[in-house]
């Protein structure tokens, strides 16, 4: 049973993040009014980097899994809260929809951009980007057992190219927890193939260390 302060929190945040966006949007459009230049453009691609554009927050999506994981146990408040998330996991590209007050609707892919398929054991990057842990890591030039936060500061995202992302990654346990409830059987096809890499890997670095040791 979930309760009723978390479904208030989150509406809360929902609302917060929104007007935020609003009221940015609104002070971007004057802005280019006034001074007729393309420099609005640069300072809300700043922000964005900066993740002062909330409503592309891979947080919102955290979120977005948090309530459909829980959809129907509660009811009242907070199932209707839920129906503010949408999730297709079976068209062309997996994304999830918030739709807002203002019936506005928000899409975030959820494809990770290295292996091109549907995110597995997701992170976040500190640029807010998502990836497969797995290819997160190829990226990053670290082992799956060593883990992103070993990444060198200096490792970029492979998709807007900003470094130092990886150290502070997040791990996206609810959208892991949402995509294994709704697709059970490719989940589990992920989690055998990245159990088998994780293990040559680490054989390999051992052996590696082995030779070294002993002087081959």
């Amino acid at each position: 049973m979930i309760s009723r302060p978390w479904s208030k929190k989150g509406r809360m945040l929902i609302e917060y993040v929104t007007m935020n966006a609003i009221a940015i949007r609104k002070i971007l459009k004057k802005y280019d009014k006034v001074h007729c230049s393309a420099n609005g453009n640069n300072f809300k691609s700043k922000m964005q980097a900066e993740h002062i554009e909330l409503l592309q927050s891979p947080w919102l999506i955290e979120l977005g899994a948090f309530y459909l994981n829980f959809d129907g146990i509660d009811g009242g408040e907070f199932s209707e809260f839920c129906s503010q998330f949408s999730c297709d996991l079976n068209g062309t590209e997996p994304v999830m929809t918030l739709t807002l007050p203002n019936s506005t609707k928000l899409e975030y892919s959820l494809t990770c951009a290295i292996c091109l398929d549907t995110v597995f054991n997701p992170y976040a990057l500190s640029c807010g980007h998502l990836f497969c842990k797995l290819c997160a890591c190829s990226a990053a030039f670290v082992l799956m057992f060593e883990g992103l936060k070993t990444a060198s500061s200096n490792a970029r995202c492979p998709i807007c190219r900003e470094a130092g992302v990886y150290t502070n990654a997040v791990h996206m346990l609810e959208l892991d927890l949402l995509l294994k409830r709704r697709c059970n059987a490719y989940w589990k096809e992920r989690m055998a193939a990245e159990h088998a890499e994780d293990v040559k890997q680490t054989r390999e670095y051992w052996d590696s260390r082995t030779k070294y040791a002993i002087g081959y």
